[in-house]
This record gives C-alpha cells, sequence and structure tokens, in this order.
C-alpha cells in the first residue's frame, strides 16, 4: 500500500505541476474585475438595437442605461426586463469590444452566473472584427444557455462549411446543475491549431484547424468579445418566454483575456 501510495503522489504531483506550466504560459492582456462604479467605455461598447438579430429575439439592446447594464457589488449586471421598448416588448443589454480590443488568438476567461427561466438566452461569445457575412467569417459561441433547458451549457464554432442552418454545426453540451446559481469560469482557447472550451477547468469541446480553408477555419484573424442576454427568439423561446420571470440578470464576475505562449 505505501507504494501505491506513493505512485499516486508521484501523478498528482506531476499533474500539478504540468497546471502550472501551462498556466505560466499565459500573459493577461486584457481584463476587467469590475471593480469601478460604473462600466469602463475605454474597454466595452454597446451594441444597440431590437430588430430579432436575425433569431427573432424579442428583446431591444440599449446604450449606457443603468436598469439594462450596470456595475453592483463588483459585478457587471446585464438585466433583461418586461417593458415596452420602441416596437419591442423587452430591453436588455450587449457589451462588445469590437471597438475596443480586437485580438487574434489567446484565451478568454469569464466568470459568471447566469439567468433563469424560460425565455433567457446570455451568451458569451466572439465575431470577427471583419465580419462581412455570416457564417463565413466564423463565429466563437464561448458559452450559451437557454433557460428551457436548465443547466445544459452549450460551446459551439459556425463557418461557411459548419453551421447550424444547413445542419453541419460544431458543439457540445457540458451539464453544470447550478449554472444558474452559482458562478463558474467559461473558457475557450483559441490557437492556430484549435479551439478548446472548458467550464472550470473541464474541457468539453475540441474544434481542431484540419481542413486549412477558409470555408472550415475563418479563424486566423481577430474577433472581439461579446456579453448579452437576450429573450425568446429561434432558440431561447423555443418552448416560450415565461413573462412573469423578469426582470433576470446575466451577472459577470470578471473578463480575463491572456496571450498564449508557447
Amino acid at each position: 500500500m505505501k507504494n501505491i501510495v506513493s505512485i499516486s503522489g508521484i501523478v498528482l504531483l506531476s499533474i500539478a505541476i504540468s497546471c502550472s506550466v501551462a498556466k505560466e504560459k499565459r500573459v493577461l492582456i486584457f481584463q476587467d474585475e469590475f471593480n469601478e462604479k460604473s462600466i469602463d467605455p475605454s474597454k466595452w461598447t454597446f451594441e444597440v438595437g431590437g430588430n430579432g438579430f436575425g433569431n427573432n429575439e424579442l428583446q431591444f439592446y440599449t446604450k449606457d442605461r443603468k436598469e439594462n447594464a450596470r456595475i453592483e457589488d463588483g459585478k457587471l449586471v446585464i438585466e433583461a426586463r418586461k417593458e415596452k421598448w420602441e416596437k419591442n416588448d423587452y430591453t436588455s443589454a450587449k457589451l462588445v469590444t469590437k471597438e475596443t480590443f480586437p485580438f487574434k488568438y489567446g484565451s478568454v476567461e469569464v466568470r459568471a452566473k447566469l439567468p433563469k427561466g424560460k425565455g433567457t438566452w446570455p451568451a458569451i461569445w466572439m465575431l470577427s472584427e471583419n465580419i462581412k457575412k455570416w457564417p463565413d467569417d466564423g463565429e466563437i459561441d464561448i458559452m450559451e444557455h437557454v433557460g428551457y433547458n436548465e443547466g445544459f451549457i452549450h460551446a459551439s464554432v459556425h463557418t461557411k462549411k459548419y453551421n447550424h442552418v444547413i445542419g453541419t454545426q460544431k458543439t457540445d453540451t457540458i451539464i453544470i446543475k447550478d449554472a444558474t446559481s452559482e458562478f463558474h469560469v467559461y473558457r475557450a482557447d483559441w490557437t492556430p491549431e484549435k479551439i478548446e472550451m472548458y467550464v472550470d477547468d473541464k474541457k468539453y469541446f475540441t474544434y481542431i484547424n484540419t481542413e486549412k480553408t477558409y470555408d472550415a477555419w475563418p479563424f486566423d484573424q481577430p474577433f472581439y468579445l461579446i456579453l448579452n442576454q437576450a429573450v425568446g427568439g429561434n432558440w431561447g423561446g423555443k418552448e416560450g418566454v415565461n413573462s412573469g420571470i423578469y426582470p433576470q440578470k446575466f451577472l459577470i464576475d470578471y473578463v480575463r483575456i491572456y496571450k498564449l505562449n508557447n
């Protein structure tokens, strides 16, 4: 038994050293801990509108409106509300780094707690800085969660060759039972060779650049980060929207982006 314990200890030590070395290879290049009184405009801008965003979503995304986006107790709050705004019956917010921090390759970490209930559709995702046509120029979905299927966390990539419209989407799911009650770290590691997705350091999705074509891999260009909470839509509202649950908060504790050094 002593020998077994000793061998086990060596294995665990080896794993710990390996993880430590992996972390040391990362260099922090962007962060927001949300410790200021207001959202930092040098890091985030707002996408505004209520046209359904190609998914028949119900919300109007507002700009600089504290009811929909604010910092509270060291957290970014993206709040969806049941209220009339122009032609829409809901409001929410969508924060992006398109103008402030587009980047190519890296590790994205977002610690967040998700909203709860039918109709909620929070997301942490990325688009090409120079997107001309979707999905040809790529989309990286680090975390999507639809409220009618609570606890099922989805990671996906979209390209011209691989997307949900033609039934070829590259995607996977992990079950996080307390995703709406506890904070978890949602992470994407993006290199020229592959894109990997994790929740709390548990990897559950990998997309490898095997074909070396733009149709299959449009990910060798700068992308920007998006944080938003949609309401309803083709996917989020597939089983209806429970209007009685609103307002709903999507809470983000921090955003950190690292350069990965080989």
